[in-house]
């Protein structure tokens, strides 16, 4: 779709009706025409099915100078868990590009020089779900990774992103579950490693968190010089900040060794798919009205290896 295109996200999770920090400067940056497609990573309104889903409709009337405008895309948090994710379903429509179905759990589509995937990764709570629909999910995600990695699709849409609620990292711990699976159940990360993923785009902890490209608890910089320029794993970040009565979470003081850069001022991410080589990518503050107070270049001008497991 569109392979020449260079297209805009804007990017965030946990964005809630009461302490909706970003809604303000998200509307206006949208109306001024600055992102062509909004992606919301799990946690909504808080929640959509609160007060008799009163709560939902307000949200609903809340992005609607926004998801007027451009695309409003949605992958589930935990917070849309309640009642089968029935508030959710009924209120958004996902679609995946070679997909003939409705699917608002997974999904996939290619747009400009990027294969965008989404993930639920609420699926992993298998002691309310079982677990027949993460096993559908993984083989969905694995099929959706081998064709973007065919060789003619790799070299129109050469950036891979996905999107999901729930890290693998924190700025002080790590998420073995959604990270290693179990027994039974198997690896998510090695899954993103192996087929190319680029970046991975996670909400679920009250804060914005850069990492160093990880994978398997091991750092893989592309050079201590230019550290994402060619890096050997997937670049995992954090943007659950938008907002939402739960607060955020306070950096930690001595974070652990994959942490590149934590804030804890709200706002949310833009990610500019410059070309098939350059992303550039910032984080805002709302806290200093609208100012960027990360941002950094993800360059590919060498395929990766990828490996076998």
């Amino acid at each position: 779709m569109f392979p020449n295109w260079s297209p805009r996200f804007a990017v965030y999770g946990d964005l809630g009706n009461d302490n909706g920090q970003s809604f303000a400067f998200l509307e206006e940056q949208i109306q001024m025409d600055d992102y062509d497609i909004v992606a919301h990573i799990g946690d909504l309104a808080y929640d959509l099915h609160t007060d008799n889903a009163r709560v939902g409709d307000e949200f609903m009337r809340q992005i609607q100078p926004i998801a007027g405008y451009v695309p409003y895309q949605t992958v589930p948090g935990n917070h849309e868990r309640a009642y089968n994710y029935s508030n959710y379903n009924n209120r958004f429509t996902m679609h995946s590009q070679n997909d003939p179905y409705i699917n608002n759990y997974f999904w996939s589509y290619n747009i400009g020089p990027v294969h965008v995937i989404g993930i639920n990764t609420d699926f992993y709570q298998t002691q309310e779900f079982g677990d027949h629909q993460l096993h559908a999910q993984y083989r969905w995600l694995k099929n959706d990774l081998m064709k973007a990695n065919l060789p003619a699709n790799r070299a129109q849409h050469p950036w891979i992103m996905t999107f999901g609620h729930h890290p693998f990292y924190y700025q002080n711990r790590v998420d073995e579950k959604y990270r290693k699976g179990w027994p039974g159940v198997p690896s998510l990360e090695k899954l993103l490693y192996k087929y190319g993923v680029d970046l991975a785009i996670w909400g679920h902890d009250h804060i914005y968190t850069r990492f160093w490209p990880t994978f398997d608890e091991e750092i893989y910089k592309g050079s201590e010089k230019e550290p994402y320029r060619n890096p050997k794993a997937p670049v995992h970040i954090i943007s659950g900040s938008a907002g939402c009565r739960e607060f955020v979470t306070p950096v930690c003081p001595k974070p652990n060794k994959f942490t590149a850069y934590a804030s804890s001022d709200y706002g949310f991410m833009g990610i500019h798919f410059i070309n098939h080589t350059h992303i550039h990518l910032e984080q805002f503050s709302i806290n200093r009205k609208g100012q960027v107070i990360d941002e950094f270049y993800l360059i590919k001008d060498e395929q990766r290896t990828y490996f076998s497991y």
